[in-house]
């Protein structure tokens, strides 16, 4: 009987013991990687991204005395990083795309104006692609978009 019980809650610790393992582990790898890409654009202009967000496997880096932005997208089918140096944006907005047979949003993104080329970059913040629940991200990534477009136009004035 005391064998049975034995053999029992070893099984269950196992059971709950893998799952907190590969979590740790995965939180420690994503914070080497964010930590190795903040290093990587740190050094050019030394920057010092100080104002970090972390929402949905994104992370978004802000270094408002020397004006730099980076964001990190996780997402498992594209991973991407998006550097941006303020001191050459003329303005931020927030784009939204929708699909014009169903009214679905289908991508979120921020749309930076340069000052001396008229060109513009835009950095995709939300893509229903990359949801794998469709639109489950959407109010959270679009909310994030607002918040830090009133950050960086904050800076982009000062």
């Amino acid at each position: 009987m005391e064998t049975s019980i034995t053999i029992i809650g070893l099984a269950l610790s196992f059971l709950i013991a893998i799952p907190i393992f590969y979590s740790i582990r995965s939180n420690s790898l994503n914070k080497s990687k964010i930590n190795s890409i903040i290093n990587q654009y740190s050094q050019p202009g030394n920057f010092k991204f100080e104002v970090i967000d972390t929402l949905n496997k994104k992370v978004l880096a802000f270094d408002e005395h020397n004006k730099g932005f980076i964001l990190m997208d996780f997402n498992p089918k594209t991973e991407s990083n998006s550097f941006i140096n303020l001191n050459d944006v003329q303005s931020c907005k927030v784009n939204v795309t929708k699909d014009s047979t169903t009214d679905d949003t289908n991508q979120v993104d921020l749309e930076f104006q340069y000052k001396n080329s008229k060109k513009s970059e835009s950095i995709p913040f939300y893509k229903i692609v990359n949801d794998q629940m469709g639109q489950l991200c959407l109010y959270e990534d679009h909310q994030l978009a607002k918040k830090w477009k009133s950050l960086i136009d904050n800076c982009i004035t000062k």
